[in-house]
């Protein structure tokens, strides 16, 4: 193969004049230097086709012995990615040859010379979309599957959003501010990443989990409208959507209501979509409550693009007979219901199934009814009246045909088996429309909650977040009943991003350090630096950090976020590519002063 390699002097006289993939039936007739890897070879004993691929797509190229003997016998040793440089004409295909699944598929290029550039050893897997290769033999050779048609556009699409994420904020009048890499280790949900510290024996700094505070800072200082596309870093249990470095679209600005950040970042949506979907966006987006989002769909991110919406019955059936209802009612738990049209064709195994399914979600189980002109065909059936049964047919705007499924049991259990039933039905029962897009914002979400295993409140945003004004009163004695000026926008059933109104008044920020069980001296250990900030002149500001990754996997089709990202890591938090994380030598561990237990 060594009689194969050229030097790349060529390349003084040689430039691209166009990539593979751009090329149409208009440019007929002008010659061509093509740069790029062999897709296929096809020898068809006179002329030999090869697909030459670049980032842009691919172009088939022909090698005729009548045309360029020299490059004809060269093309003979071509293999799958090999690098090569062509120069040629482009000519239409014969008649009858076009391909129509090929952007390029109505021309072809005539070779008139053949540079080889580098060989290359046969691949462990096709670069191909099509081929189903194993995700950790993918990640090893993560090289190879960038090459891949899919990944490539991914990629692009992710580069085109950033790209128009600056647009619209520069025009706005917004600032791009970096904010540290290594800063102060302040947990507070996730765990931190830590890095020690050479020149401060036993000291960490710790990767940001977002730029929470800078943020802040920048606000107190009197920046206004700031914007980062910003990497972040949490070391918490990954998953298909979660990744422990990941992207942050992140935002604050100065001087603002909830209602002006929505509108913003509405315009943000708006902006994304058109420029880089061809979408048009309708606004506003509408706004569902933290506590309308619970009743009507079981979870705070609820996918709107169909029905099937959950249901209260715990009035409706209290005085059912019904053994679980009467028990789920008498220890303070609901019952709750939707409705599946047409589903009383479910076979017995197909409700089994469903039953089975939520048991993953706590429910001890799911009770069903197909409704009929006779009654009800369900093991409830003779526990309640003919008119609660019109009750609960009325509520669920029920008729005959449809299958009425029952979760009874603890609000939080029964809300989250029947949510995910949602989800599962909708994808089962193609109801989920797959090129809709349709947001909503969730608003008044609970300033904080009670944790039962750490027997204290815990923030549901972050601990940075104001409670709304008339609830202020509320915050010492009953901050169970407070509400937050908190707002999460919701896409598709996937929260894309989250954000609030900050406590820029330092008693208040301190007494909701105080409720989250820190006092003063832990309260000024993790937090000082932002304590005596707000003593400064602070003024009112609030923002919001979009979820780049997620948000591109959306807009990509992706199953998982790690298609999205050039270089992510396995569930387990390795980089199988670099064999990241990796034990690095004693004399390194000497100089930052640790000392390892294992």
């Amino acid at each position: 193969m060594n009689e194969l390699r050229t030097t790349i002097d060529f390349l003084d006289d040689w430039k691209r004049t166009d990539y593979c993939g751009n090329l149409r039936k208009e440019d007929k007739g002008r010659e061509v230097i093509l740069l790029g890897w062999v897709q296929k070879r096809r020898d068809l004993g006179g002329l030999i086709f090869i697909e030459v691929r670049d980032r842009s797509g691919l172009v088939q190229v022909v090698f005729n012995p009548e045309t360029n003997a020299e490059s004809h016998e060269q093309a003979q040793a071509l293999r799958s990615e090999f690098v090569v440089g062509i120069k040629g004409e482009v000519v239409l295909r014969p008649e009858g040859t076009a391909n129509p699944k090929l952007a390029t598929g109505e021309i072809e290029v005539a070779v008139k010379e053949l540079k080889i550039l580098n060989v290359s050893k046969t691949p462990p897997f096709p670069i191909e979309d099509e081929e189903k290769v194993e995700e950790n033999t993918r990640l090893k050779y993560r090289y190879l599957d960038l090459r891949k048609p899919g990944l490539q556009k991914n990629l692009i699409l992710r580069h085109r959003l950033a790209r128009e994420v600056r647009e619209y904020f520069n025009r706005l009048g917004f600032l791009e501010i970096e904010t540290p890499m290594l800063t102060k280790s302040t947990p507070e949900g996730a765990r931190d990443f830590l890095v020690p510290s050479r020149l401060s024996p036993g000291h960490f700094y710790a990767l940001p989990q977002s730029p929470q505070l800078f943020k802040q800072i920048l606000m107190v200082a009197g920046y206004d409208r700031y914007y980062q596309i910003v990497r972040c870093f949490r070391d918490e249990d990954l998953r298909s959507d979660r990744q422990p470095e990941f992207t942050q679209i992140d935002v604050e600005m100065s001087f603002v209501t909830v209602e002006d950040i929505r509108k913003t970042m509405e315009g943000l949506m708006v902006h994304l979509f058109k420029e880089v979907m061809g979408i048009e966006l309708k606004t506003p987006f509408p706004i569902l409550s933290y506590e309308e989002a619970m009743d009507r769909f079981g979870l705070d991110k609820p996918d709107i693009r169909f029905g099937l919406e959950l249901r209260d019955l715990s009035t409706v059936l209290k005085g059912s007979t019904f053994k679980v209802f009467q028990e789920s009612l008498a220890s303070g738990g609901i019952i709750k219901a939707i409705n599946v049209k047409g589903g009383a064709t479910f076979s017995r195994k197909e409700i089994d199934d469903l039953t089975h399914f939520v048991y993953d979600y706590g429910a001890k189980g799911l009770i069903s009814a197909k409704v009929s002109q006779e009654g009800w065909q369900s093991p409830v059936q003779k526990f309640i009246t003919d008119e609660e049964r019109r009750s609960v047919e009325r509520t669920m705007e029920a008729s005959e045909g449809d299958l009425l499924l029952f979760i009874a049991g603890p609000e939080k259990i029964a809300n989250q088996s029947l949510a995910n039933l949602r989800l599962h039905l909708g994808r089962k029962l193609g109801l989920i429309p797959e090129n809709d897009y349709r947001f909503v914002w969730v608003l008044d979400f609970p300033l904080l909650e009670y944790d039962e295993a750490e027997k204290r409140y815990v923030a549901v945003h972050h601990p940075f977040t104001a409670p709304r004004d008339e609830d202020i009163a509320k915050l010492k004695d009953y901050p169970e009943q407070v509400k937050a000026k908190a707002y999460d926008l919701v896409l598709n059933g996937s929260e894309i991003g989250g954000g609030s109104i900050r406590n820029h008044l330092k008693e208040v920020q301190s007494l909701l350090f105080e409720k989250l069980g820190m006092d003063d001296e832990e309260a000024r250990q993790r937090f000082g630096f932002l304590l005596e900030a707000l003593e400064y002149g602070t003024p009112p500001h609030g923002g919001i950090a979009f979820g780049f990754d997620r948000l591109v996997m959306i807009l990509s089709h992706s199953e998982s976020i790690r298609d999205v990202i050039a270089f992510p890591k396995t569930q387990k938090g390795t980089c199988l590519m670099t064999d990241a994380p990796s034990k690095v030598d004693t004399k390194q561990l000497d100089e930052l002063w640790i000392k390892l237990k294992i």
